[in-house]
């Protein structure tokens, strides 16, 4: 008689392990189908109420049998519904992708799951083999000058780091203590939302957008409550930055090497006003094996990129060569932190 193993010799743990691993390796044709269903906008015709899948690929015009197919995988996750009646709803869960909700993850996806993160973690087995970023070899340019030249890229960008920061500005602008006065300098700080949020809170506080031309010039900054008090300003934050008493880097340090990122702090350092301070918003790494949204991005980032996601050890480290020192970190409701650097005495 044959015991629990069958005739391979393989034990039903073997069994569950590998269903387990072949199901995690299809996981990219759900993204895949996340993008194609966030690019079409269903769900932005979903928000009426359920409608047929012939309805729904007529409003889009798309193949109505491909909708359909693309449509009962993304049900497996919860994003949408198929109903007894053949019709599918949007869920709750699935309203976040909407376009025309406060807090959209649209733009997010869409920036995600673009070609120029897609192909380049396609590729990590070469990243492993000769490290460093493979996005130069495909597309035959970093990534930031190849966003640079390429408008389209260029808007998917920046919306999708603006969807992302739509949900943490508010969060993190709470977390920390700023100053009653002075002058934020927001380094990179694209669009503006989090140096908004900052003015915000602090009424008397004046504010300098500082990114590429590009960047600045889809600024969200021309809302009334921070009328007169900020300014966008192009420019290069590896040749120099504007003046100011605190400086805020968020999500910039993770996308450059450990000495280009000494290179923005020292630049910061050098412009900062006496008092100042330097807040870098980014993900902490933590030890041990649970589950963290930096670790992923840590691989989006090796791939496509040249930066990391990093510890606190490797803050203080930087911070260090920089001239500066690491006073504290302040976690806050997101899954970013405030390192807070001030200068060396």
């Amino acid at each position: 008689m044959w015991s629990e193993a069958d005739k391979t010799g393989a034990e039903p743990g073997d069994r569950r392990s590998m269903a387990v691993l072949v199901d995690e390796a299809l996981g990219y044709v759900f993204s895949a189908a996340l993008r194609a269903v966030a690019a079409v906008g269903v769900a932005d015709k979903l928000a009426g109420g359920p409608r047929t899948v012939a309805e729904l690929a007529a409003q889009t015009g798309v193949h109505e049998g491909s909708l359909h197919r693309v449509l009962r995988l993304v049900a497996t996750r919860g994003v949408v519904e198929e109903l007894d009646d053949g019709r599918f709803r949007l869920t709750e869960l699935g309203q976040a992708l909407r376009s025309d909700v406060p807090l959209s993850a649209r733009p997010a996806v869409l920036m995600l799951t673009d070609h120029t993160l897609w192909l380049p973690s396609g590729e990590m087995e070469r990243c492993l083999r000769e490290g460093g970023s493979v996005f130069g070899g495909i597309f035959g340019m970093p990534f930031f000058d190849y966003v640079a030249q390429d408008e389209q890229t260029a808007t998917a960008f920046h919306d999708g780091m603006a969807s992302f920061s739509d949900a943490e500005n508010r969060p993190i602008a709470a977390a920390y203590d700023f100053p009653e006065l002075g002058v934020v300098v927001d380094v990179g700080g694209g669009q503006g939302g989090f140096l908004l949020e900052v003015l915000r809170r602090r009424p008397r506080l004046d504010g300098v957008l500082f990114d590429e031309a590009h960047a600045v010039a889809g600024h969200r900054l021309a809302a009334d409550e921070v009328k007169g008090r900020w300014q966008a300003v192009a420019g290069d934050f590896f040749a120099e930055v504007p003046r100011g008493d605190v400086y805020l880097l968020k999500r910039i340090l993770h996308d450059w090497d450990d000495e280009q990122c000494v290179t923005i702090l020292r630049n910061c350092r050098r412009a900062m006003a006496p008092g100042g301070r330097i807040l870098v918003v980014d993900a902490v790494v933590p030890r041990g094996n649970a589950p963290h949204q930096a670790k992923t991005l840590d691989l989006l980032l090796m791939s496509a990129l040249v930066g990391k996601e990093r510890t606190e050890a490797d803050f203080a480290r930087l911070f260090a060569a920089a001239g500066l020192r690491l006073s504290r970190t302040i976690p806050t409701d997101t899954m970013l932190s405030i390192a807070e650097a001030e200068p060396e005495p």
